[in-house]
C-alpha cells in the first residue's frame, strides 16, 4: 500500500471516519493468524477481500510471543510482521489488537502464565510487577511491528488500548498506562478502545475513540455509544457473527438470517463494522480458554465459531449472504472467491502401538520433590518460569485407605490412582474420594490438567492450576510429593517416538492413562481432513508432533481439524494421549461434526457474557 509522505490516517473528528482525507467506513473481519495454518493465511484473507470486506483485525497473543520471560518468538506461525506484509499485499487495512490482553476464549486471556509466579501479582492494574512485563514485552513487539503503521507506509490504521477492560474495571490509572506504552513507543495512529454496552463507560480512555461489542440491537447500545461520543464515528468493533462452545453443552449456533437482519440495520446506520469472527479457525494445542461465571466450564478446541468461514475455512450461507450485502456498499466489483481447499476422508488408522503413561516418565524432566504441593506455575520448571499447560503428576506415600478431600484444590481435573490402578477422578465437583485399604506403604499418583485458564471476567485473578493448596487423607494433609511436568511439547513427544512402544497385543485397553501411535499413509499432495475418535475418552492429538487440541466423549466437538499443509506425502506419525477408554482404530472424515446446537439468539443475554 504505498502512498505519498504526509496522506492523513484514519481519522474521526467529525460523525464519520476519513481516510487519506476522504470519508471512510471500515468492513472489517476478524482472522487471528494464531488459529490459522500460516499456508493458509492468503486463501482466508482473498475470501475476506472476496466478501466484501476492507479491513482485517488481528489480537496479538502475549503468552504465544513470550513463553518464558524474556524469551520471544515471531517466527513461522507466529511470524506477525508477515501477516501483515500479507494483509498489505492484498489490499486490507488492519485494526490490531496487541493487548497485553485480549480474551479471545484464549488461555488467561493472552497473559503469560509465567507472571503468576508472583504470589501478589495483580493482572490488568498499575501493579509495578504487572508494569514492568507489560513494558518489556512492548519494548520488543512495537518496533517490530512500527513499520506497518500507515504512517510509515503500511497497512495498520488504528490500534486498540487493551481489550474490554469496562468489564474488569479494578485501577482508573491502567488504561492510560497502556496507552501511553503505545504512544512513548511511536505508535502514532488512531486509538480504540473495545467493550461491551455495559462496559463502555468504564472502559474507555481520553484520546482513544471507544467502539462497542455486540450481537443484538435491543439493549440500544448504538445509541448508548453515540450519546457518550456526540460527533464521533460510530464503530462495532465485534458484532458477533456466532459464539464459542464449551464441554459438556450444545454447539452455539447463530442462523444466517438473525444476523444478517442486525448486519443490514447496523449498515443502513452508517455505522462501521467489523465480524467477530470472520473466521474463526482453531484452538491448537492446550491453548483454550474457560468461563467461570459460578461454574468451571472449559472451551473446545475447535474456534468454528459458526463463523462465516468455517474452521476449515468453507464458505458458508452466512459468508455468501454478506457477500450479496456488503456487495452494495463497495464502489468496485467484488473480487472472485477464491475456490474451497480439497479436503479427504482415509481409511482407519489401526493403532499399532501403545505406552503407558508410567513407562513415558522416563522421558519427562527430572522430577521436583517437594513436602507440600506446588501449582504448576511456581514449579522450577522451564528455565525457573514454571509450567504453563498440559499435565502434572503428583505422588506421594500413604499408609492407609480412607477418604481423600481435595479442599477444591484441583486445578482443574484430576485422575486418581493407588499404586498405579485407578480409583476415581476429583474435579470442581467431585471433591472426595474413598481409598481403598491396603497393606504396608503404597503410591497416591494424582495426574492434574489443566484444562484451560479463564479468559474473561473477575475470575481471571485465581487462575493457578496444578494442586493449589493441601489435599487431606483423613483429614491429615499430604506431604512429601515428587512432581512430574507433562507438559507434552515438542522435545518430550520427539523423545517418545525413538523410544520402545509395546504392541497392541500386549492389551492397549489396560494401558490408560497412556500414549497410542498409529501412521496414516498418504498418497500425493495431502489435503484437510477430519480426525475422529468414536469409542475413546478423552485426552491429547498428536500428527508429525503438531498438538492438534483435546478430544473429549462429552462433545459437543465430535473431531479435530487436521489442516492438509501438517501432512506429508507418506507416512504420517499420530499418537493420542488418552485418559480413559482406548480403541483400536482412529477415523478420518471429510466433514466436521459439531453434535448437537442451540440457538445463541434464544439464550439471555447475561449468559453470553
Amino acid at each position: 500500500m504505498s502512498r505519498m509522505s504526509g496522506v492523513e490516517g484514519l481519522r474521526a473528528n467529525c460523525s464519520q471516519f476519513t481516510l487519506e482525507g476522504e470519508p471512510f467506513r471500515i468492513l472489517g473481519g476478524s482472522v487471528h493468524y494464531f488459529r490459522v495454518p500460516r499456508a493458509y493465511w492468503e486463501d482466508r484473507l482473498l475470501k475476506m477481500k472476496a466478501c466484501g470486506l476492507n479491513t482485517l483485525t488481528t489480537y496479538v497473543p502475549w503468552n504465544l510471543h513470550e513463553p518464558e520471560r524474556g524469551l520471544f518468538s515471531f517466527q513461522g506461525q507466529l511470524d506477525l510482521r508477515a501477516y501483515l506484509s500479507l494483509a498489505a499485499e492484498l489490499g486490507l487495512w488492519v485494526v490490531l489488537r496487541p493487548g497485553p490482553y485480549i480474551c479471545a476464549e484464549w488461555d488467561l486471556g493472552g497473559l503469560p502464565s509465567w507472571l503468576l509466579r508472583d504470589k501478589n501479582m495483580q493482572l490488568r492494574t498499575t501493579y509495578p510487577g504487572f508494569m514492568l512485563a507489560v513494558n518489556s514485552y512492548f519494548d520488543k513487539l512495537i518496533p517490530l511491528i512500527k513499520h506497518f503503521m500507515f504512517g510509515e507506509g503500511g497497512p495498520i490504521i488504528a490500534v486498540q488500548v487493551e481489550n474490554e477492560y469496562g468489564s474488569y474495571a479494578k485501577d482508573d490509572k491502567y488504561m492510560a498506562f497502556v496507552k501511553n506504552c503505545l504512544l512513548s513507543r511511536g505508535v502514532q495512529e488512531l486509538l480504540l478502545t473495545s467493550d461491551n454496552w455495559e462496559g463502555l463507560r468504564g472502559g474507555g480512555v481520553d484520546g482513544a475513540l471507544k467502539t462497542v461489542n455486540l450481537q443484538r440491537l435491543s439493549f440500544g447500545a448504538i445509541q448508548h455509544l453515540a450519546d457518550m461520543q456526540p460527533q464521533k464515528p460510530l464503530m462495532v468493533m465485534e458484532y458477533w457473527s456466532g459464539w464459542f462452545d464449551v464441554w459438556g453443552e450444545h454447539h452455539h449456533i447463530f442462523p444466517a438470517e438473525d444476523m444478517l437482519a442486525v448486519v443490514s440495520e447496523i449498515l443502513e446506520r452508517g455505522v462501521s463494522l467489523n465480524l467477530y469472527m470472520f473466521h474463526g479457525g482453531s484452538t491448537f494445542g492446550f491453548m483454550n480458554g474457560a468461563m467461570d461465571f459460578g461454574s468451571y466450564k472449559s472451551q473446545v478446541s475447535s474456534y468454528d465459531y459458526d463463523a462465516p468461514l468455517s474452521e476449515a475455512g468453507d464458505c458458508t450461507t452466512k459468508y455468501q449472504l454478506l457477500r450479496n450485502v456488503f456487495a452494495r456498499y463497495r464502489s468496485e466489483p467484488l473480487p472472485d472467491v477464491p475456490p474451497p481447499q480439497k479436503r479427504s476422508s482415509h481409511q482407519p488408522a489401526a493403532i499399532q502401538q501403545h505406552l503407558s503413561l508410567w513407562d513415558s516418565l522416563q522421558f519427562a524432566d527430572k522430577p521436583f520433590r517437594s513436602e507440600r504441593p506446588v501449582n504448576m506455575e511456581n514449579l522450577p520448571f522451564n528455565n525457573d518460569n514454571g509450567q504453563s499447560f498440559g499435565y502434572t503428576l503428583y505422588e506421594t506415600t500413604i499408609t492407609s485407605g480412607g477418604t481423600l478431600d481435595s479442599k477444591n484444590n484441583v486445578r482443574d481435573r484430576a485422575l486418581v490412582f493407588v499404586d498405579r490402578q485407578s480409583v476415581g477422578t476429583l474435579d470442581y465437583r467431585t471433591q472426595e474420594l474413598t481409598l481403598p485399604d491396603g497393606k504396608g506403604a503404597r503410591t497416591l499418583s494424582l495426574l492434574v490438567e489443566n484444562c484451560g485458564r479463564v479468559n474473561y471476567g473477575k475470575g481471571l485473578d485465581e487462575q493457578r492450576k496444578g494442586l493449589v493448596g493441601d489435599i487431606l487423607l483423613n483429614q491429615v494433609p499430604l506431604r512429601d510429593f515428587t512432581i512430574c511436568c507433562l507438559d507434552m511439547k515438542p522435545s518430550f513427544i520427539k523423545r517418545l517416538v525413538f523410544n520402545h512402544w509395546k504392541s497392541v497385543q500386549q492389551n492397549p485397553k489396560n494401558s490408560v492413562p497412556g500414549f497410542f501411535q498409529t501412521r496414516l499413509h498418504v498418497g500425493g499432495i495431502a489435503t484437510d481432513t477430519f480426525l475422529r475418535l468414536p469409542g475413546w475418552g478423552k485426552g491429547v492429538v498428536f500428527v508429525n508432533g503438531q498438538n492438534l487440541g483435546r478430544h473429549w466423549f462429552i462433545g459437543p466437538q465430535q473431531f479435530l481439524y487436521l489442516p492438509g499443509p501438517w501432512l506429508r506425502n507418506g507416512e504420517n506419525q499420530i499418537i493420542v494421549f488418552e485418559e480413559h477408554a482406548a480403541r483400536e482404530n482412529i477415523v478420518f472424515a471429510e466433514n466436521a461434526d459439531h453434535g448437537k446446537t442451540i440457538n445463541v439468539y434464544k439464550l439471555p443475554f447475561c449468559s453470553l457474557l
